[in-house]
């Protein structure tokens, strides 16, 4: 299963509200230096970590549904990416809550893989990125 170039020009050009499950507070984190790289180029980031309350001065949620909820209520429209930062092992549930949730990308970061997941997901309409970084595939194209 590639990761279809055009799909990700399409998720990176399209969503503008990302939420970034298993994003860290701390600063030598992957998590936390694309979720900042991501809010410094324009998009909305909404970290989710029920560990945390804040990270970069943003509200963090406890889980999708909230971040869902919040983004809602802020811009009218909900989440339009999550961008994975947790296990593989951890992205079934995530994967529900994707497709549940009516999310339309889902985005699993470096050494993230769940062939069976991505597949449900894929098959309810979600599109979907594994193993590969979104700053990676963001800082190689020139993005509105």
């Amino acid at each position: 299963m590639a990761n279809e170039p055009a799909t990700i020009d399409e998720m990176l050009h399209a969503a503008r509200t990302i939420a970034v499950v298993g994003m860290s507070d701390k600063t030598y984190r992957a998590s936390f230096n694309i979720g900042k790289y991501l809010h410094d180029h324009g998009y909305r980031v909404l970290p989710v970590n029920p560990a945390l309350e804040s990270v970069m001065g943003l509200t963090s949620y406890p889980d999708l549904d909230t971040a869902q909820a919040a983004a809602k209520t802020a811009t009218g429209k909900g989440i339009d990416l999550v961008n994975v930062f947790r296990a593989s092992e951890n992205v079934p549930p995530i994967v529900d809550d994707v497709i549940r949730l009516g999310i339309p990308y889902l985005w699993l970061q470096d050494e993230v893989i769940h062939h069976e997941a991505v597949a449900r997901a894929e098959a309810a309409g979600v599109k979907c990125v594994q193993n590969d970084c979104i700053f990676r595939q963001h800082a190689a194209r020139i993005i509105d």
